[in-house]
């Protein structure tokens, strides 16, 4: 009865199991829930800036709209004066040809060249005969 027994235990530590601690799965699900929540205020952040944006737009065609309107109708206009600059151009540099200045104080002051012959029309109808050269 008098046994041999060791007066100290052993000096290698007794390994208790290890348990995994609960709150780490809540953490997660937590954190996923931050996610989530993140996740759903961004896209509503994102929605309501691009309804501000499609709002603006469609309130800003109907200005392009008309913008593009008078824009059209300048254009006509410009096109209508470029061709009254261009035609009186036209007249200016007649006007101011020497060649035809003889032709132009015809037009202008009914005078005509003694070589030329005045047509003049009238309303009788008789035909008059020409007398014939022998």
């Amino acid at each position: 009865m008098n046994a041999f027994q060791p007066s100290r235990p052993p000096l290698q530590p007794i390994e208790k199991p290890r348990v995994t601690p609960r709150p780490k799965r809540r953490l997660r699900q937590r954190s996923y829930q931050v996610m989530a929540l993140e996740t759903t205020a961004k896209i509503v952040v994102n929605c309501v800036i691009s309804a501000a944006a499609i709002s603006a737009l469609i309130q800003l065609l109907p200005y392009h709209w008309s913008q593009q309107e008078k824009l059209r109708a300048i254009r006509i206009d410009v096109k209508q004066m470029e061709e009254r600059v261009y035609g009186l151009q036209a007249e200016f540099s007649r006007n101011f040809d020497p060649r035809q200045a003889k032709m132009i104080m015809q037009e202008q002051g009914y005078r005509f060249d003694p070589t030329q012959r005045q047509v003049v029309f009238s309303k009788d109808t008789t035909e008059v005969e020409q007398p014939e050269s022998n």
